[in-house]
């Protein structure tokens, strides 16, 4: 008995379609994506809504205008330095370490008073930092 052989013709993929159809649903998904932009965003800070408020016994407070005035524990200070923030905050601190230092700052008040703040606490000693925000129920009055 004679019997033939059989071919071993391996079935062919074609992917020239395949890349068809991926070509149109990435240019699909290219023209409708839509970018916004960081630069129209408009942000208004701050405001929080907290469900518990904490109260810490050792708190500071620091309040800054939005003149760039500072006062410490709702004693205002002679000046907007460096020094003479940190000075303040090592005075009311008393040299404990446990002490937790709260800004108060008025939305208005540039950036750069805020930081300093906080670096006249890391001179100080002080490490724990926290925000003092209102609500935004008391913000939309």
């Amino acid at each position: 008995m004679h019997f033939r052989r059989r071919s071993n013709d391996e079935p062919e993929i074609n992917l020239i379609p395949f890349i068809d159809v991926l070509l149109v649903v990435l240019i699909f998904l290219m023209l409708s994506t839509t970018y916004s932009k960081f630069t129209e965003m408009q942000v208004s800070l701050p405001v929080a809504d907290t469900d518990l408020l904490r109260e810490h016994p050792k708190e500071l407070i620091v309040a800054v205008g939005s003149d760039g005035n500072f006062s410490v524990n709702h004693t205002l200070l002679q000046g907007r330095s460096l020094e003479i923030v940190a000075a303040a905050l090592s005075d009311a601190s008393k040299g404990t370490k446990d002490t937790v230092l709260v800004i108060s700052a008025d939305a208005s008040a540039k950036h750069q008073s805020v930081v300093t703040v906080m670096e006249a606490a890391r001179r100080a000693g002080l490490n724990q930092i926290t925000f003092a925000t209102q609500s935004s129920s008391q913000a939309a009055q």
